[in-house]
């Protein structure tokens, strides 16, 4: 419930925005890797909307308007963004494991992690450009 200080509720992630270097191949791996849909382009920005359960993850081209207004691109010495936390069932963990494999990914260990709904399993890899994605499953009681 909103409190009368914030005036609001913060119900859950709306969307996240990675600004890309190779966009094909980051729109690739959120579609062919994770299970992502496109849900809208928009040419215009240089924008990719994919839908991710029920919150997006933005695709923003370097070179396209938006991304240029974020500076110079993503590199090893920094990264725009920490990581992505994507809230996923089931979480069997030999069997995400053997998927990345056939993507040739690797996953890190396993962790207990605290998240919006508790602590719970999770995994962590990365995208084509370095950006580190958790995938969290059910809390635990």
């Amino acid at each position: 419930m909103a409190s009368e200080a914030t005036a609001m509720e913060i119900i859950g992630i709306d969307h996240v925005v990675l600004r890309c270097r190779d966009l094909e191949r980051m729109e690739r791996f959120y579609i062919d890797v994770l299970g992502c849909t496109v849900a809208r382009r928009n040419e215009a920005l240089g924008l990719i909307h994919l839908r991710a359960g029920n919150s997006l993850i933005d695709l923003a081209a370097v070179n396209g308007e938006l991304g240029r207004r974020g500076g110079a691109e993503p590199a090893a010495e920094g990264h725009n963004l920490d990581h992505v936390c994507l809230r996923i069932e089931p979480f069997d963990e030999e069997a995400l494991r053997a998927h990345f494999r056939r993507h040739g990914l690797q996953t890190g260990p396993l962790h207990h992690t605290y998240g919006a709904e508790g602590i719970g399993p999770a995994l962590y890899l990365e995208d084509p450009e370095g950006n580190s994605i958790e995938l969290k499953g059910p809390c635990q009681p």
